[in-house]
């Protein structure tokens, strides 16, 4: 099963002498992903792997210690470059990758809805924004609606409830 860097959270700032950082974290289910492993650098093609020795605080006030980075200066060195986790292509985060964008949605029975414009994160779930036409839908990201998502092919599947898409 091939592997892939996903970008989860941006070092935004230096807190303290010993190298640690603030991050924000850019996915609603970042928590879910500190755990894998885990690459630093301002593009995925540049990033290098990192060991996450300690996270203190909590919530927007966690700060994150990595083997590599022991000092201020070093600590300041990664400011604005983003933090990745390692995900297979099966992983569900795939269903709100960046790269689904411009995407033609359809529906299992092979009706074209229309294409993937924008994608929202929502405190419970994430939405798809479907471009058809001069209209707007919302589809929330969810595996009742979803069905499956094709990167490569630019191709997002889903089943549509009543009135879903309408």
């Amino acid at each position: 099963m091939k592997t892939k860097l996903f970008a989860i959270a941006k070092i935004t700032r230096v807190s303290g002498l010993k190298g640690e950082v603030g991050v924000r974290p850019l996915i609603r289910q970042f928590d879910d992903y500190v755990a894998k492993p885990l690459f630093i650098g301002f593009d995925e093609s540049l990033a290098t792997d990192v060991k996450l020795e300690k996270v203190t605080g909590e919530n927007k006030k966690r700060r994150f210690l990595f083997r590599e980075f022991k000092t201020r200066d070093d600590a300041e060195s990664m400011i604005g470059q983003l933090l990745f986790a390692s995900i297979s292509d099966k992983d569900p985060i795939n269903l709100i990758s960046p790269d689904l964008l411009g995407a033609t949605v359809v529906s299992d029975s092979g009706e074209i809805i229309g294409e993937l414009s924008d994608m929202m994160s929502l405190p419970n779930n994430d939405i798809y924004v479907i471009s058809r036409g001069k209209k707007e839908i919302l589809i929330p990201v969810v595996p009742e609606i979803v069905r499956g998502v094709d990167i490569k092919m630019g191709l997002v599947t889903i089943s549509p409830m009543d009135g879903l898409v309408d």
